[in-house]
């Protein structure tokens, strides 16, 4: 375990003593119970420096099992109420003995977006000795990747990344780690990752080809278009489920047509993969297909197909922001204009005539799992 200075445990809240919420959530973990309920452990969100030591010792009392069921039970809440913190906590499991504990951690903290955090995730995937911690770091490394890509972390930092997951992905790790350093790297646009990406479509193992095609849509090249399309016809479920989202992600208007197909797929998977797509590439074949969705009396397909809608709309109308807000005149408003052609031009496009599906055009650089 760590040592702790009061700079692990700073907090932006006031300080304050133990509530008894706080109270009450410690003894409810320190009981028999076998459920966990989310309110109590919502009273764990976002402890001060105290609570946070007394946290820690409570911890320690706990058998590996139990400390493994918190720890996941804590990401799943957080992932669920935005309000729930579990950050400091997560930071502290990391160095836990148990390994499906400082995995479940590194999942926890999929929002965490400090630098120091990434150090840490690279020292885990080169050094942690459970497979399931380097597949957790692999993965929570690609939002750094990202964030480098758009220089939002220092050079430095984001070629470290880099180096590590270039490293694992031509070692001989578990398949599982070499196959999240693969989805983390996607997002960097050079020849040496398109070739990784080739590489690994090239593979045996369905999974692999599956992680491959996923790394296609991460990519945002176009250059994987064809296959994606191709990929959305195949016989395994999970390539056509990874095909479904990397078209969202390509913004693939053209394969509307397809994603409205894959919205009665036999996959549940698949169709829910379909619909949110349809949210993201947008165009009036897609809002209308939305709307149909939202008129039938499947009511998981239904929820589904409203954040559809609402992202597709919300990405409409943000074309014409400038204007709506009043910037009427200049540049802005000659940009508003052409956005709004842009996408007038599009849904013509789809309504005269039939177009090449798999016409790329130019190059440019939260699944099934």
């Amino acid at each position: 375990m760590q040592n702790y200075t009061q700079k692990d445990f700073m907090t932006s809240r006031p300080e304050r003593m133990f509530d008894a919420d706080f109270k009450s959530a410690l003894r409810y973990l320190q009981s028999d119970e076998i459920s966990l309920s989310p309110s109590l452990l919502f009273a764990l969100s976002d402890l001060n420096r105290q609570e946070m030591q007394e946290f820690a010792k409570t911890w320690q009392t706990f058998p590996a099992a139990k400390r493994s069921r918190v720890t996941l039970a804590m990401a799943e809440l957080a992932e669920e109420r935005i309000e729930a913190d579990f950050t400091r906590i997560f930071r502290y499991l990391l160095d836990d003995e148990d390994a499906a504990v400082r995995a479940n951690a590194i999942n926890g903290l999929w929002e965490d977006e400090d630098p120091v955090l990434a150090a840490l995730l690279i020292g885990a995937l080169r050094s942690d000795p459970a497979v399931n911690v380097r597949a957790a770091a692999a993965e929570g490394l690609g939002r750094f990747v990202l964030r480098a890509e758009t220089k939002r972390l220092p050079a430095a930092l984001g070629d470290e990344i880099q180096t590590a997951l270039l490293a694992v992905i031509r070692s001989r790790d578990e398949q599982i780690v070499r196959r999240r350093a693969i989805e983390s790297l996607a997002y960097v646009g050079n020849e040496t990752v398109r070739d990784i990406i080739a590489s690994a479509y090239a593979h045996d193992d369905a999974k692999m080809r599956a992680t491959a095609v996923f790394a296609m849509g991460r990519s945002a090249d176009p250059y994987w278009k064809r296959t994606v399309a191709q990929e959305l016809y195949s016989p395994d479920p999970q390539l056509r489920f990874e095909a479904a989202r990397a078209v969202g992600e390509l913004e693939f208007r053209a394969e509307a047509p397809r994603l409205i197909e894959l919205v009665d797929d036999a996959d549940r998977e698949v169709q829910s993969a379909a619909i949110t797509s349809l949210g993201q590439i947008g165009g009036k074949e897609a809002r209308r297909a939305l709307i149909a969705i939202l008129e039938g009396d499947d009511e998981v397909a239904r929820e589904i197909a409203q954040d559809a809608l609402d992202e597709l709309e919300f990405a409409s109308g943000s074309n014409m922001l400038l204007v709506d807000i009043g910037l009427e005149s200049g540049e802005e408003a000659i940009l508003a204009e052409e956005l709004q052609e842009e996408e007038e031009l599009f849904d013509a496009d789809e309504d005269d005539e039939p177009r090449d599906l798999l016409d790329d055009g130019a190059l440019r650089p939260r699944r099934k799992r």
